[in-house]
């Protein structure tokens, strides 16, 4: 972290020697170290590794803003950054959005870093795909598993300067059998939590029971959503509803203060979490720390960034969730968490149904479990109406039994509604963190048992 500061702050020298000290000015510095090791057919066939540092810096002087970036940490690299920034910003337009600089401040905790995964070996990446396609028992896998870290700086000439860093382990991968799917993942910040043959054994037991699947009518069913299903309702309520961009602009279905979601639906925003390989600091040098967005069904807090915040007047501050380089898209919830019911998961490590499921499928008369869904797109942002398709596992429930697998179906539906008032029949004991190819953005979501679903067809149309 020492290094990524002292970088930051050699930039900051730089704009005063070069364009002088009227400017101001903010650097962050960012260190990724990310390896992959891929695996196909069942065989591992690639292993990558990439060991980055980017710089950015942006400028304001006399009402206008410009912004540069470079991975050439060189002086001659950093002297160019600075020199074209500086160069950039006289020629800029106007910026009647500008929010100031972040003012120094604390950071409020580290997100989790764990020394043994950011130093993990192919090999130890390896064991953990040997373990997957062992426990998948001779059918054919896929997917990869990750090790990665981060170390970040932030520093301006309002006097904030800051650093942290944190590290993240993730598998995803499917198991195929007669052309039926099953998938099992996880993340963590330490590669020790991963379990291959665990997850190894889940997603070959979905796919040996997904064969020969039946077509079902379209129309509303009620569902259990296992895990890997419902992380993408949080990643649509990160994205475009709790965004303060969007509810400045009444683009957003948030109404703080109004009970838009069923009591049991509690949403956090948390880097601090145990399981949370969680950004200190956001993009602007702010601090983050633990939001409550939504609590027991009632809407509370949008994220901001200072340009959000400013926007959105009447005393708003930044929430510490300004992303790198978005400006215009406004802020996102990094770590979005629903919060499980509590307890202990209740299935068998190599079922059908995801052990953080189990517990909920009972309650159903008639309606569908779903492991996965994907190829997800917002029709309406206001009401967030989403289309998509399932994936990787569809059963239908009946009389509290999984009996029999289905074709992959279309659906059209409002997430918010999803999950609304009396909606949502029951929330899962257990969360599990999701991998991401977001970046510094992670969901956790236990599974979800809700009332309503509308499926509008099949995978085709």
């Amino acid at each position: 972290m020492t290094a990524q500061l002292d970088l930051a702050q050699q930039v900051l020298d730089l704009v005063r020697r070069l364009g002088g000290t009227q400017l101001e000015a903010s650097v962050s510095v960012d260190r990724y170290a990310t390896a992959l090791t891929r695996f196909a057919n069942s065989f591992i066939h690639q292993n990558v590794a990439d060991d980055t540092t980017t710089v950015r810096l942006e400028v304001h002087a006399e009402g206008r803003t410009a912004a540069g970036s470079t991975t050439l940490t060189s002086p001659e690299g950093l002297r160019d950054l600075v020199a074209r920034t500086c160069e950039a910003v006289r020629l800029s337009p106007p910026d009647p959005g500008w929010p100031g600089l972040a003012p120094p401040a604390p950071l409020h905790g580290q997100g989790g870093y764990d020394d043994a995964t950011a130093a993990a070996s192919p090999q130890e990446r390896a064991a953990r795909v040997r373990a997957f396609v062992d426990a998948a028992g001779g059918l054919e896998t896929a997917g990869y598993c990750r090790t990665s870290s981060w170390h970040g700086a932030f520093a301006n000439s309002a006097g904030q300067a800051v650093a942290a860093s944190t590290t993240e382990a993730a598998m995803d991968a499917i198991a195929r059998r007669d052309g039926s799917d099953g998938v099992a993942r996880q993340a963590s910040v330490r590669l020790a939590d991963l379990d291959g043959s665990v997850l190894g054994a889940r997603a070959a037991a979905k796919a040996r029971a997904g064969t020969s699947p039946v077509e079902l009518p379209p129309g509303r069913y009620e569902v259990v959503l296992e895990p890997c299903a419902a992380a993408d309702l949080l990643s649509n309520l990160a994205v475009w509803g709790f965004n303060g961009k969007f509810h400045a602009e009444r683009r957003s279905f948030v109404e703080l203060g109004a009970d838009q979601f069923d009591p049991s639906v509690t949403l956090v925003d948390d880097p601090f979490a145990p399981d949370s390989p969680g950004a200190a600091f956001d993009a602007e040098g702010t601090p983050k720390q633990r939001l409550v967005l939504v609590d027991a069904g009632t809407s509370v807090a949008v994220t901001h960034d200072r340009r959000t915040a400013a926007m959105a007047g009447g005393g708003a501050r930044s929430t510490g969730h300004a992303l790198p380089g978005e400006r215009p898209f406004g802020a996102v919830a990094f770590h979005l968490r629903l919060l499980p019911a509590g307890g202990a998961a209740t299935g068998e490590p190599d079922g059908v149904v995801d052990p953080a499921a189990a517990g909920l499928v009972g309650g159903v008369e008639r309606g569908l479990l779903v492991t996965d869904v994907w190829y997800t797109r917002v029709l309406d942002p206001k009401t967030l109406v989403m289309t998509g398709l399932t994936r990787n596992g569809v059963w239908l429930i009946e009389d509290g039994k999984v009996t029999t697998p289905v074709q992959n179906l279309r659906f059209t539906q409002s997430y918010p509604q999803a999950l609304g008032p009396g909606a949502v029949k029951a929330v899962g004991p257990v969360a599990s963190l999701q991998p991401s190819g977001w970046g510094l953005l992670w969901w956790s979501a236990p599974a979800l048992h809700l009332a309503s679903w509308n499926f509008t067809g099949g995978a085709s149309g």
